[in-house]
């Protein structure tokens, strides 16, 4: 038995409703109304309303039984809001193809997220615009696909927040034991450089694994970045 969020398709079918209506009636404001785009505006809603968790058909029926007028009026609101905020705002990886290849069957070391959050040294304050690259054998590390950028820039959306996820590495058999040494390079204009190294011991596994898991991350320490001169600042000063 699995828990599963109603909302998830109503929200989805709402936005691609609402993006074929718009498309035909030729808004001037709507840029592209792609699969990205689609999922980002549903990604929008679906972060501003509570779930609605059902275990059962039974828990089905009665939800789509009641009455939720006033529930539908508050998603397209939110829908149309978040189809300007996608249109004005594209992904990086926007224009870029889903890639095609398909991680074979065998054995593979799966890696966790990787989160951390860059900060302005002196304030303590969340860095925006912070460039931050992840490394391995002294090359970016590839990802998982091309949602899962690196390097990644912080915003101040996110408040300094970076993420990766590492494509899985193939692997001889199930259950070897491997260290990935693993480099965190981060830079702003108008700061000092920084480098951060960790390991990452695993073990590795019978399938790869291609769906994400929020339980399985690693919270790297926070990051903190002092402007180009500021000891010598604070040197002439004492």
């Amino acid at each position: 038995m699995k828990v599963h969020n109603i909302m998830e398709e109503l929200v989805f079918e709402r936005v691609n409703q609402m993006y074929n209506q718009v498309k035909e009636l030729n808004a001037t404001w709507l840029t592209c109304d792609c699969e990205h785009c689609r999922l980002d505006a549903t990604s929008y809603v679906l972060n501003r309303i509570p779930p609605k968790y059902v275990v059962s058909g039974r828990g089905v029926n009665h939800a789509v039984s009641s009455d939720n007028t006033q529930l539908i009026i508050d998603i397209d609101s939110l829908v149309v809001e978040g189809m300007h905020a996608v249109s004005n705002t594209r992904r990086s990886y926007h224009d870029k193809t889903k890639d095609t290849k398909v991680l074979e069957d065998g054995s593979f070391y799966n890696f966790p997220a990787f989160i951390g959050s860059v900060y302005d040294g002196t304030t303590f304050e969340p860095l925006s615009d912070a460039t931050v690259v992840l490394k391995y054998e002294s090359n970016p590390a590839v990802m998982m696909d091309y949602t899962w950028q690196n390097p990644c820039v912080t915003t101040k959306l996110t408040k300094g927040t970076f993420s990766f996820w590492v494509k899985p590495v193939k692997a001889d058999k199930p259950g070897e034991n491997k260290q990935f040494h693993f480099t965190v390079e981060v830079s702003c204009k108008g700061f000092d450089t920084i480098s951060y190294n960790f390991d990452v011991p695993l073990v590795s596994e019978d399938k790869p694994r291609v769906a994400m898991n929020t339980t399985y991350t690693i919270k790297i320490q926070d990051l903190c970045l002092f402007p180009t001169g500021a000891e010598q600042v604070a040197g002439e000063e004492v």
